[in-house]
C-alpha cells in the first residue's frame, strides 16, 4: 500500500525503530485494539515531522496523527497510509518562572507532576486524563472543572506543505472537545502552557483528591479509551446508561463498565467492531428510554 520510494526517502532520516511497517495499532492505543498500520513513523524533531510532511504530500499519502492512543478506536482493517505517532519521541518538558514549554507526546500526568514540583497551578484537573498533551490541544480535553484551552498560551505545529506555524490561544478555536487541527489537518508538535504560582502542598491535595475521584469511580484497571460518549446538554451520559440498565452489557470482548457507565472497555479480546456495536446499542436504548440521542467522544479512525 506504501510506495517504495516514499519508504526509502525515510529511511534516509529516520533511524529503523523510527520506521515499523504493517504496525499494529493495538499496540499504539489505550484501548489495545485495531489493525495494522501501513507505515508508523515516530519523527524525534521538528525537523524530522517537517521532512515526513514534505514526503507524505509529494506522494500524495493518506495521513493520521497519533500521540499516547487515548481516546481512539481504529478499526479491525488497520489505517492505509501513513501514521506520525508522536508519544515516545516529543515528550520533553522545559520550565521556565511560570511558563511550560511540552513537547506534543508529553503525557499529561507528567506535564503535571512537573508543574506541581514547581509549584505552578493551573494543571490538576489533567493528572489523570491518559493522554498526550498533542492529544489533549487536539480535542481541548478536560475534568473536574478544568480545560486545556485554560492554560494554554501558544502551540507550534507543522503544516501539511512541512513548514512551522505559531497559534495563539485565539487562534486555536478550542471550543467543548475541539479546536482547528481537527480541521485543518496540522501536526501539533510544541505546546506552551501558562500557568501561575500557587503552594505546591495545596497542588499535590488537589491531584490527589482528583486521583483518588478517578480510582475508586472509573474502571482505570481495564483498556479503554477513556469517556465513550459526549456529555449530552443538562445530563450525564454515565448517568443516562447506568439508569437504562446497561452496566455490563458486552458484545464480544466490549463491555460497558461495571464500574461506571460512561466507559466502554476491553474485557479481553474485543475487536472495533465489538466497540462500534455495543455504542450503537447503547445509543439506541438511551434514546428510547430518555429520548437524549448520545454522540460518541471516542475517534472512529482507520479503514472502515
Amino acid at each position: 500500500m506504501i510506495n517504495e520510494n516514499f519508504i526509502e526517502a525515510c529511511r534516509k532520516f529516520l533511524k529503523p525503530e523510527q520506521l515499523l511497517l504493517d504496525a499494529p495499532m493495538r499496540e499504539h492505543t489505550t484501548f489495545e485494539i485495531g489493525g495494522p498500520a501501513d507505515c508508523l513513523l515516530k519523527p524525534a524533531s521538528m525537523e524530522e515531522t517537517q521532512q515526513i510532511l514534505r514526503l507524505v504530500k509529494e506522494y500524495e499519502l493518506p495521513l493520521t496523527f497519533v500521540g499516547n492512543g487515548s481516546n481512539m478506536l481504529v478499526s479491525d482493517k488497520g489505517i492505509r497510509g501513513v501514521v506520525v505517532n508522536f508519544a515516545d519521541t516529543f515528550n520533553t518538558i522545559q520550565v521556565e518562572g511560570t511558563k511550560m514549554t511540552v513537547g506534543a507526546g508529553a503525557l499529561l500526568k507528567d506535564i503535571a507532576e512537573a508543574a506541581a514540583q514547581h509549584s505552578l497551578a493551573g494543571l490538576e484537573f489533567a493528572c489523570g486524563i491518559p493522554g498526550s498533551i498533542g492529544g489533549a490541544v487536539f480535542m481541548n480535553a478536560g475534568a473536574y472543572g478544568g480545560e486545556t484551552k485554560n492554560v494554554v498560551k501558544a502551540v507550534r505545529a507543522v503544516t501539511r506543505d512541512g513548514e512551522v506555524k505559531t497559534y495563539g490561544l485565539d487562534e486555536l478555536e478550542l471550543g467543548y472537545r475541539h479546536s482547528i487541527f481537527q480541521t485543518n489537518g496540522e501536526a501539533i508538535v510544541e505546546v506552551e502552557l501558562e500557568l501561575t504560582l500557587g503552594s505546591e502542598e495545596e497542588i499535590r491535595a488537589s491531584i490527589a483528591d482528583f486521583t483518588q475521584r478517578r480510582e475508586s469511580k472509573q474502571p482505570l484497571e481495564m483498556p479503554s479509551a477513556g469517556s465513550t460518549f459526549k456529555r449530552p446538554e443538562g445530563y450525564f451520559a454515565g448517568t443516562l446508561i447506568d439508569q437504562t440498565g446497561l452496566k455490563g452489557l458486552s458484545v464480544g470482548g466490549a463491555q460497558v463498565s461495571t464500574k461506571h457507565a460512561g466507559f466502554v472497555v476491553n474485557k479481553g479480546g474485543a475487536t472495533a467492531a465489538d466497540v462500534i456495536n455495543l455504542i450503537h446499542e447503547v445509543q439506541k436504548r438511551v434514546k428510547e428510554a430518555h429520548g437524549v440521542e448520545l454522540q460518541p467522544e471516542v475517534r472512529l479512525i482507520g479503514e472502515k
